[in-house]
């Protein structure tokens, strides 16, 4: 049961969290008033991380399901 749970859980968390970083990263260059290349920057640096993942996610996916 338990794996389950944790099964179905764990995505929603872990997007939730992803939107929660975004908002971080959106509130730290209004508050740095880094401007427009300023802000495109710190998403594109630091949300690096989170797209990494999401491919991470994806090719998972597709192997497992021998889509690759």
């Amino acid at each position: 049961m338990q794996d389950a749970i944790d099964t179905w859980i764990t995505p929603f968390m872990i997007g939730g969290l992803m939107l929660f970083m975004g908002f971080i990263i959106w509130d730290l260059a209004r508050k740095s008033g880094a401007g427009r290349f300023g802000t495109v920057m710190l998403f594109v640096v630091l949300g690096a991380g989170m797209l990494a993942y999401l491919i991470k996610v994806v090719i998972g996916w597709s192997l497992e399901h021998g889509v690759l």
